[in-house]
């Protein structure tokens, strides 16, 4: 029983969650009470057997629990006394009669409530991985190598500001929605970012985090049917299809040039590609999907050699001009060089640098070097994989910089 407790904990927890939040208006409260109906399921299922709408059990123990802890605080606080009372006039409703798209809904406004505006984007991946992933403070201070008491404080602060704020817990009208939904997409993927290519530490890819962010992005894509969410899902497909390719049995780094491509996940690619073209069909994208059709292109090609390149230029120079960035323009400059000759790209990368950009960026440093090494201009490449080495802070890619510098001649 304990197993199956276990289990319903795993798919229906956030769930019940989300829609303890809405019942009871408070994420602490609604935390709180979560856990005791669980509590209560491990005492009471064992007995009287698992409910035939577990969910539905727990949401109504849930929001019992809430209401009972609500009475006890009114103690000390008579003006709660009137809060209980109205939460037990509304608590005459079934849960088991709640549609499903009540709890879709609920779903969705904890989703756009975590990705509020005016919380930080620190505060708003920390809350979305907590509330919405379910993981602990540690594992969230883990994963961004923070202490979990400063991650625990910017949680509580970013509660502390959605109840000071009278920040609603509701899916945001249509005409907000773009700027919302611009967010939501913003953290889900720096989580995928930060599960496939970790800042810092021993691992290059956190697969916990990536897999969160696959299913983050599956579920908005079921919530919020949208150009740019099923171009951001269909990027983190592709991208996390080249997985088991991209770190040897010993945890090295593998470049995209020397990856086994037959390790590819071709369900995931098919996946990924079949929903980039249904995006581009359309002719309402953005740059998630544009970066999808880039990782597209390379998911079609056979080797580095077979690669399109002159496709993926003119994706790059599309992201450009929809997002002009510096990262945009160093990740073209090596599709450049790959179709043109390594020359192009430093051109492209000389013009970076004089404008002062990206001077600490160990990826800048590691293209410039590969280029150099690529043009055979050895003394070059050699400096600029020590300027690489000096701002990378991952020890696989460390290690592969090193490995690159003592090839050298």
């Amino acid at each position: 029983m304990c197993q199956d407790v276990k289990a319903i904990y795993a798919t229906e927890s956030r769930r019940v969650l989300a829609t303890l939040i809405r019942l009871l208006g408070d994420f602490e409260l609604a935390e709180e009470a979560l856990h005791e109906a669980f509590l209560a399921a491990l005492e009471q299922w064992p007995e009287q057997g698992i409910p035939d709408n577990p969910r539905a059990w727990l949401v109504s123990a849930g929001r019992f629990k809430g209401i009972d802890q609500i009475r006890r605080r009114a103690r000390f606080d008579l003006a709660l006394q009137g809060v209980a009372e109205l939460l037990e006039l509304e608590a005459d409703e079934d849960p088991a009669c709640m549609a499903e798209d009540d709890i879709v809904d609920d779903q969705l406004r904890l989703i756009f409530t975590c990705c509020h505006p005016s919380l930080t984007k620190a505060a708003q991946t920390a809350m979305s991985l907590r509330e919405i992933c379910g993981l602990t403070t540690e594992e969230i201070a883990h994963a961004f190598l923070s202490k979990p008491s400063t991650v625990a404080q910017r949680i509580v602060r970013a509660k502390t500001k959605i109840r000071e704020a009278n920040i609603p817990y509701e899916v945001p009208e249509p005409e907000q929605r773009p700027e919302r939904l611009h967010n939501v997409l913003q953290v889900i993927y720096l989580v995928f970012n930060e599960g496939y290519s970790a800042s810092q530490g021993a691992s290059l890819i956190r697969i916990d985090l990536c897999r969160e962010a696959i299913r983050l992005s599956r579920m908005l894509c079921s919530l919020l049917p949208d150009p740019e969410t099923t171009g951001l899902l269909a990027l983190l497909l592709l991208q996390d299809s080249r997985r088991s390719a991209r770190i040897t049995a010993e945890g090295d780094l593998v470049t995209l040039e020397d990856q086994d491509r037959r390790l590819w996940d071709q369900g995931q690619i098919a996946e990924g590609c079949q929903l980039v073209q249904a995006v581009l069909r359309g002719r309402e994208f953005g740059t998630y999907t544009l970066q999808a059709a880039i990782a597209a292109v390379h998911s079609e090609a056979a080797s580095t050699e077979q690669t399109d390149w002159r496709q993926i230029v003119g994706l790059y120079d599309m992201l450009l001009i929809a997002e002009p960035s510096p990262i945009i323009e160093l990740n073209r400059a090596v599709a450049l060089a790959m179709h043109r000759g390594p020359d192009a790209g430093l051109t492209v990368l000389d013009a970076i640098a004089a404008r002062g950009e990206l001077v600490e960026y160990y990826l800048f440093h590691a293209a410039r070097a590969d280029l150099f090494r690529r043009s055979e201009r050895w003394n070059e490449a050699r400096s600029a994989y020590i300027l690489a080495l000096k701002y990378s802070q991952q020890g696989p890619e460390q290690r592969y910089l090193r490995r690159r510098l003592a090839e050298l001649p």
